[in-house]
């Protein structure tokens, strides 16, 4: 229930005495809290995502990441990853920050209890407050126990709790995205290994390949069957194809460098498995329902809790204007002579309520509440970005999984029809019924579709993976293997 709206703020210098005896019981006994309560913006889903070609009740998200990799080696990088990644544990440590500050925010709806205490000697003082004592010097000596409560009659301090929570909650949002991050990233990149590794081996036939045609090229030049114009044109390719090696080798290094930070390691080599023998990934299954991604997808998920502490803030701001309550008590000893310290005069005891409120601030107050209004606004639509955002990323994935996949298989029939060409012309040429410039150019065409045929395979690998993350998926925690669990019950021997 609101219990006092923002709009009427304008008008709080002007109210009465009334007003604000009103205002205070009404607080009192309903409990309320100033400001507006949370409402969910309104959000225009589609009924189902672009590029849908199945439907089925279970979502890709909702498969954990062990379920959607098969590959052990990959499923043992990325456990790795998720202990011994950096920016993971940076993550984790801002989780418990937010916790932390959470519950401090929170404190203050309850008694605040201490102790204190003075002990000193003087002249014509007690303690901190100017006593006449006729020029004697005195003891004095102090010991108490205090307490203070302010009454949250506006609700100043449950809004503070509730944006401080819902700052929390993001923050652990934003965990599970990095998490979901994590996965993808090692996984693209594990993929992106093992695509130089088949483009490498490919690379180094090809080279093996031209290094052959020169040889033939080379003594049909030697018995006069050819002239030199040949062995040149096969010398040009053989160099061409060696010079790829180098880069691919190249993209090797760095590809299992940055694997490895992912992993929390130095750099160095990657155990990995071959393209060739590579499990398959999961079947084809749908995305869900559009609404359920925005359950599911940590950024969304975050976005709006940024919007509830923003508009908790708001009602934070707002009880600003309005005089804060508070009581305080004190029983302790207080004696100016420390032999009567002990007798039941020094007994000292107090009880009382404070009362402040702004009068003039220059403005300071309304400023930070048009602030705060500001900054849920800018959450708002920072919420409304991250929906369309998240649609956006789905249908990217969808298509890109479709359509790369009609590449690959493209590619794979070029590659079939080209490898029986190869070999078709090289007889063609060794029985004089085809050109050195046939052979050549076949081999030019069939080693970069192979390549591309690789490329479209792992292309299509990393769209289901970015499809998979796209839908909020992989911030599940693994089970416990086997291996782990003896270890640990070794480890507790």
């Amino acid at each position: 229930m609101k219990c006092i709206k923002e709009q009427n703020t304008g008008g709080l210098s002007k109210a009465g005495g009334t007003v604000i005896a009103t205002v205070v019981a009404l607080a009192v006994f309903s409990g309320c809290a100033v400001g507006p309560n949370y409402k969910r913006p309104t959000v225009v889903a589609p009924d189902n995502f672009r590029f849908v070609t199945s439907s089925a009740p279970i979502s890709l998200g909702e498969l954990p990441w062990w379920e959607v990799f098969k590959d052990l080696t990959l499923q043992e990088l990325i456990r790795a990853a998720l202990t011994n990644n950096y920016d993971l544990k940076q993550a984790v440590a801002r989780v418990e920050q937010a916790r932390n500050v959470a519950v401090a925010t929170r404190s203050p709806l309850f008694p605040q209890i201490g102790y204190g205490g003075d002990l000193g000697r003087g002249r014509n003082a007690m303690l901190n407050t100017p006593v006449a004592l006729k020029g004697a010097t005195e003891n004095v000596a102090e010991v108490n126990l205090n307490a203070i409560w302010e009454i949250d009659l506006w609700g100043r301090i449950r809004r503070l709790s509730e944006s401080a929570r819902a700052q929390y909650l993001a923050t652990e949002q934003a965990r599970r995205g990095v998490t979901i991050s994590l996965v993808s990233d090692v996984a693209t990149a594990y993929f992106q290994l093992l695509q130089y590794d088949q483009e490498l081996a490919i690379q180094r036939a090809a080279t093996n390949a031209y290094a052959g045609s020169y040889r033939i090229f080379d003594e049909r030049l030697k018995t006069g069957a050819a002239s030199k114009l040949e062995p040149e044109r096969a010398a040009a390719a053989l160099a061409n194809a060696a010079a790829l090696i180098p880069q691919l080798e190249l993209n090797v290094a760095t590809t299992e460098n940055q694997l490895n930070i992912l992993l929390g390691r130095n750099p160095g080599p990657i155990a990995r498995n071959s393209l060739t023998n590579e499990p398959p990934l999961v079947p084809e299954i749908p995305p869900g329902l559009p609404s359920e991604l925005l359950q599911r997808r940590p950024d969304v998920i975050e976005a709006e809790q940024s919007l509830i502490a923003a508009n908790a803030s708001i009602g934070a701001n707002l009880a600003n204007f309005f005089p804060q309550i508070g009581l305080t008590t004190l029983i302790g000893k207080v004696s100016p002579e420390l032999s009567a310290f002990t007798a039941g005069s020094a007994n000292a005891w107090n009880v009382g309520a404070t009362l402040t409120g702004p009068v003039f601030q220059g403005g300071q107050l309304r400023a930070q509440y048009r602030e705060a209004k500001a900054k849920f606004n800018e959450a708002g639509a920072a919420y409304q970005q991250s929906v369309l955002t998240a649609f956006q990323e789905v249908s990217n994935a969808l298509i890109a999984r479709q359509k790369l996949g009609e590449i690959r298989a493209y590619d794979g029939q070029a590659v079939v029809a080209l490898t029986s060409s190869v070999g078709l012309v090289m007889e063609r040429y060794l029985s004089g019924r085809a050109s050195y410039y046939e052979v050549l150019e076949t081999q030019k065409e069939l080693y970069p579709t192979q390549r591309a045929q690789v490329q479209a395979q792992v292309g299509e690998l990393i769209a289901v993976i970015q499809l998979y993350k796209a839908l909020g998926g992989g911030w599940q925690v693994a089970p416990v293997t086997r291996a782990n669990a003896s270890q640990g019950a070794n480890s507790e021997k």
